[in-house]
């Protein structure tokens, strides 16, 4: 009875607290402990570029500033992904989705478990999606106005570029992946919980910036802080 309190009021907290785990490991985990920490760009960030837009107007608007190292306050860096990678995640219920809403993708960086994925038109006008993987067959398929889903599937892990190419500033990235995973916020921040304790592999990775490994020892009950600074 007591053990099922603590496990209530755990859930509430993590709750209230608005924590996603984008894919980790089950909810509830037993004896578990949390990674958490920030991502930092060295340097200054490159401008985005600013891309004038020629059809499609009326939803797409009148200009696209492309973004490809997005930095917060303090240098921290957003949209890096940060892995357990000898870690296991949970098989979630539901496929991955991913939407095209103002001629941008969103989320602009997606994160997966291997398997199906959900493609949505929320614009009304005719985009065209685009992969190119190397691991999973790369598609190519016209997404017209009416219709609003399609169902892909993509099996094997691996970081993937996605474009739209009826929109060339349309430009995103997937991320499939069996390890638990969070992506950081506007400020390079992230954390991941139910960890499972001992020492763990934690690998950030950005699309344009690389990757950086480090060892981390988690406990059970509490949180282990890690930092990274990756380069231009």
């Amino acid at each position: 009875m007591k053990q099922s309190i603590v496990a209530s009021v755990l859930a509430v907290a993590v709750a209230a607290a608005g924590i996603v785990l984008v894919s980790g490991l089950p909810v509830g985990a037993q004896g578990g402990g949390s990674i958490s920490g920030e991502v930092k760009l060295a340097g200054a960030a490159p401008p985005p570029k600013v891309v004038k837009v020629n059809k499609d107007n009326e939803v797409c608007g009148q200009e696209k500033k492309i973004v490809e190292v997005a930095v917060g306050a303090g240098g921290g860096l957003g949209n890096a992904l940060v892995a357990v990678t000898d870690a296991k995640g949970a098989k979630p219920a539901k496929p991955a989705v991913l939407d095209q809403k103002g001629c941008e993708f969103h989320p602009n960086v997606l994160v997966m478990a291997p398997g199906e994925l959900k493609i949505l038109n929320s614009d009304g006008v005719l985009h065209n999606i685009h992969t190119f993987s190397t691991a999973n067959t790369p598609f190519n398929k016209a997404q017209p106005k009416f219709k609003k889903e399609m169902v892909e599937k993509i099996e094997k892990p691996e970081l993937i570029k996605v474009q739209c190419d009826a929109h060339s500033w349309m430009l995103g990235w997937i991320y499939v992946t069996e390890n638990p995973t969070a992506v950081t916020d506007g400020n390079g921040a992230f954390k991941l919980d139910n960890v499972p304790p001992g020492k763990h592999k934690v690998e950030v990775v950005h699309p344009v910036l690389g990757k950086q490994t480090k060892e981390v020892e988690v406990k059970a009950g509490q949180d282990t802080k890690v930092a990274f600074e990756l380069k231009k």
